[in-house]
């Protein structure tokens, strides 16, 4: 589960100006551009007015100085990003932020135990998205936030119910990875998701399959009942659900491909919002994921009409 959306982004909470490799290739190439561009213009006054060209020395520091100031004005780092599609009409912005400040449709993802006790953070971390849920939309009341998921899954068959040996704290029945409980209401429902298995060891694992099931049926459901208004959604698995093998990108990457695929079946929803962490930003190339939804945007833009 991911932790805490605490929401501003401080000194710390972006990249280095040269943090990823898109942006060092654009500083260096923006450096090449600005000196050569600055190299024609002096010998055109040169030829022109050669009593107006001080001497080498100032003209070499002056020089440096403009193309290194121009070149980190264009490779400043990108700190949200926002790309507009075409079919179906959409946006997908991604950037810092608190999720639970946004106003819009949240998703947030659970275990297949579907656990909220947070009690001692042994079950679940009260600094994770789903215990920050708890206290921000619940006010700590598990009471009603349980009686909310017993009622959104009340049609759903469990697929296995552990005993109170083997699992001593927390609930016992399991759902299928890829369930979703619709909960609150209008205008801000809840998806809660269950993207992980959360072992008896109160470790919860997941996987890139199960990842990628679970989103499409967080997409399915918000398109049952979303009403096609706003949704936000943080960077899932990207706190204590083991999903290993993917970095912070990769996971960002895979939920937008996952959002536009769906899209281009069904409107799901005309604006999606990728809220991260400060720790999350730090660890994301935004001008990359800039680029990556501008290919999907302008291959979305050569597709049939």
């Amino acid at each position: 589960m991911s932790g805490r959306l605490s929401g501003r982004l401080g000194r710390g909470g972006r990249r280095g100006a040269f943090g990823g490799a898109r942006t060092r290739r654009l500083f260096a190439g923006s450096v090449m551009a600005a000196f050569g561009g600055v190299s024609a213009v002096l010998q055109f006054v040169g030829q022109l007015w050669p009593a107006a060209v001080p001497g080498p020395a100032p003209v070499t520091a002056a020089s440096v100085l403009l193309c290194l100031a121009w070149a980190v004005l264009r490779s400043r780092p990108t700190v949200v990003v926002q790309q507009e599609f075409a079919r179906p009409r959409m946006s997908v912005t991604v950037g810092p932020g608190d999720l639970f400040d946004e106003s819009a449709h949240l998703v947030v993802g659970f275990s297949d135990t579907f656990d909220t006790d947070v009690r001692d953070g042994v079950v679940i971390s009260a600094g994770s998205v789903q215990g920050q849920l708890l206290e921000r939309r619940y006010d700590g009341d598990v009471r009603r936030l349980d009686d909310e998921l017993d009622a959104a899954l009340g049609a759903v068959v469990p697929v296995a119910r552990e005993t109170r040996a083997d699992k001593p704290c927390g609930k016992l029945d399991r759902y299928p990875v890829g369930t979703v409980a619709v909960l609150g209401s209008r205008p801000r429902l809840v998806f809660g998701v269950a993207h992980s298995r959360l072992g008896n060891d109160f470790v919860a694992r997941s996987s890139t399959e199960e990842l990628w099931l679970s989103l499409g049926r967080v997409w399915d459901a918000v398109y049952q009942h979303g009403q096609l208004d706003r949704v936000a959604v943080p960077l899932i698995g990207s706190g204590l659900s083991r999903l290993h093998g993917l970095d912070e990108e990769s996971l960002l990457r895979l939920i937008l491909l996952s959002f536009i695929t769906h899209s281009r079946e069904r409107v799901i929803c005309r604006e999606l919002r990728v809220v991260l962490r400060p720790a999350e930003l730090e660890r994301v190339d935004l001008t990359e994921v800039a680029a990556f939804l501008g290919v999907l945007a302008a291959s979305d833009a050569r597709g049939p009409a």
